[in-house]
């Protein structure tokens, strides 16, 4: 589990809910058949989306990425297949390394508390999922992105 491994994980699972999501908006709105296909796709690109959003951020805590870098790699998540230009992009400029760089004793707040995840792999799991659950019912509250 490095960090490279990671991100491109939720990259491309983030690209892939979004072309199935496309797909269901296609047979929607364009062949106008049927909305199965956004009643399915949609909730688990959400969830895809959000998942994406959070490694982000960790990434980039540990990564020490700039703010831009990573408003960029957040920002990447919106466009369709966005997410696998950042990863290449990054990686292509030494930002995504194959081992985790948080420690114990590291300068900042956001580095130790990657480490603690790190060291504590169920809990990290446990509050992933939940923060990934709490945010898509918070996202299923507001409603869909586009009326």
């Amino acid at each position: 589990m490095t960090p490279r491994n990671v991100f491109r994980t939720l990259a491309v699972a983030e690209a892939i809910t979004w072309l199935g999501l496309l797909a269901g908006m296609f047979v929607k709105y364009v062949v106008g058949t049927t909305e199965v296909g956004v009643q399915v796709a949609g909730p688990i690109h959400g969830v895809a989306f959000i998942s994406y959003c959070l490694v982000t951020l960790v990434v980039a805590v540990d990564q020490q990425w700039s703010r831009g870098r990573t408003v960029l790699g957040l920002l990447s998540s919106v466009p369709p297949l966005m997410t696998v230009w950042f990863d290449r992009h990054v990686e292509s400029r030494g930002g995504l390394d194959d081992h985790w760089h948080s420690r114990h004793d590291s300068e900042t707040a956001g580095r130790r508390a990657v480490c603690w995840l790190l060291r504590h792999h169920r809990q990290a799991i446990v509050g992933f999922v939940v923060a990934v659950a709490a945010l898509t019912g918070l996202a299923l509250v507001a409603g869909p992105p586009v009326g």
